[in-house]
Parts: structure tokens; C-alpha cells; sequence
């Protein structure tokens, strides 16, 4: 156990996260999510968290493994055409995670993924959540039109909103 990566946790206050993306943010980011998903098949889920519940932080979760347990937990792999991808936002460790369902997965590689999170966590540390947000998304979405690009069926799946926790 990181006993400086539990007491970060434990002692900066979860509306952190709410300074970090206040509410115009969010909505501009739900806006985003719902103009890109007009324009494929995938479904995009933003989550981002300050604290780690304890139980995690004891078990040393990391945040790819924290990232897993959401895209299971949100149901983001429960998606007609195995499209989901989650953006995990561990904003606490400063950690960026994408995890991509298995369909659009297969067809994009790991160092695609990797490049949108250094990407993500270098505008990140600079203040620039909203930018740096923004160009994953963008990004992310060209990759989802390649793939699954929108039909005349394209069904919404999953909340727009961004969730915070």
C-alpha cells in the first residue's frame, strides 16, 4: 500500500472534483458526448473521480483496474455492437484511462488508446481539463466514425451526462 497515495486520497475533499469540472463544463462536455455519438455507432461514457472509495485504496487499485471496474459496473460493455468506450478521469493520481469495448477495441490498437490518455493527462497538468477533454473526444470519435459509422438506426445506450463520483 502507497501510504502518500492514501492520504491524498483521504485528505483532499471530494468537491475537488466539482472545481475541476463545474457545472457549465459538464454541460458543454454532455454536449460534446451527444454530438459525437450523432456521428457513429459507439457510445462514450466520461466518468471522473477525486477520492477512491478506501477499500480500494487498500487494495492498491490501480486506476486501469478502477477504469475496468466502472466499464463494468456503468454497463458500458452492454452495447449492441460491443461499441462502448469509457474515459476514466482519476483526477487525485492525475491518471487518464480508456477502456474500449471488445468490438471497437479489436479494431483500434492499445497505443492508439494510450497516445488520447498521455495526451489527456499532459493538457491535464497544464489546466486544461475542457481542452484536453475536448481533443479526446474529438479524437476518439474520428477513430468510432472510421469503425461504426453512424446508419439510420443509431440508438443512444448509455447516459450523455458526465458522471462524477
Amino acid at each position: 500500500m502507497d501510504l502518500k497515495r492514501l492520504f491524498r486520497h483521504l485528505l483532499l475533499p471530494h468537491w475537488w472534483v466539482l472545481r475541476v469540472f463545474p457545472p457549465a463544463l459538464l454541460g458543454r462536455l454532455e454536449e460534446a458526448v451527444v454530438i459525437s455519438e450523432r456521428a457513429h455507432r459507439g457510445e462514450l461514457r466520461v466518468v471522473a473521480e477525486a477520492n477512491l472509495p478506501l477499500p480500494a485504496l487498500w487494495q492498491g487499485l490501480s486506476a486501469r483496474a478502477r477504469a475496468i471496474e466502472l466499464f463494468a459496473q456503468l454497463r458500458v460493455w452492454d452495447t449492441e455492437e460491443n461499441s462502448g468506450v469509457l474515459i476514466y478521469l482519476q483526477l487525485i493520481d492525475r491518471r487518464v484511462e480508456i477502456v474500449a469495448d471488445r468490438g471497437i477495441d479489436a479494431r483500434v490498437s492499445q497505443d492508439f488508446w494510450a497516445g488520447v490518455c498521455r495526451r489527456m493527462e499532459a493538457d491535464f497538468r497544464a489546466g486544461n481539463f475542457e481542452g484536453g477533454t475536448a481533443v479526446a473526444l474529438q479524437t476518439i470519435t474520428r477513430a468510432l466514425q472510421e469503425h461504426f459509422p453512424a446508419l439510420a438506426k443509431n440508438p443512444n445506450e448509455l447516459p450523455d451526462a458526465p458522471l462524477l463520483l
